[in-house]
């Protein structure tokens, strides 16, 4: 499994947008196969910047997800929102204390 973490900052004036639009497609994300959960975060000092956190089965599922046309329809709406260029990380985890919890 691994843990892709987006970070995407809009213009302060299209933060609205990207939220309501998100609402309408996350479920697609987060029910696309391969995917095993997505969380949004909004950074709370400067909330015109989100991160999405999501796991994958693998990195084919991950790049199937990338490749879809959900995503060739996603990202060409948010991308003219955007403040900032967009980063990202797939990583795996060294140490989990969610799981001891």
């Amino acid at each position: 499994m691994i843990t892709r973490i987006v970070q995407l900052e809009f213009r302060e004036d299209s933060i609205g947008q990207f939220l309501e639009f998100f609402e309408g497609v996350k479920e697609i994300v987060n029910g696309f196969p391969g995917c095993r959960g997505m969380r949004l975060y909004q950074d709370i000092d400067r909330p015109y910047i989100v991160l999405t956190y999501s796991h994958w089965e693998n990195a084919e599922a991950l790049g199937n997800y990338r490749n879809s046309d959900a995503f060739g329809k996603i990202w060409p709406t948010i991308k003219p929102w955007f403040g900032g260029k967009p980063k990202a990380w797939s990583v795996t985890p060294h140490f989990d204390g969610f799981a001891e919890r």
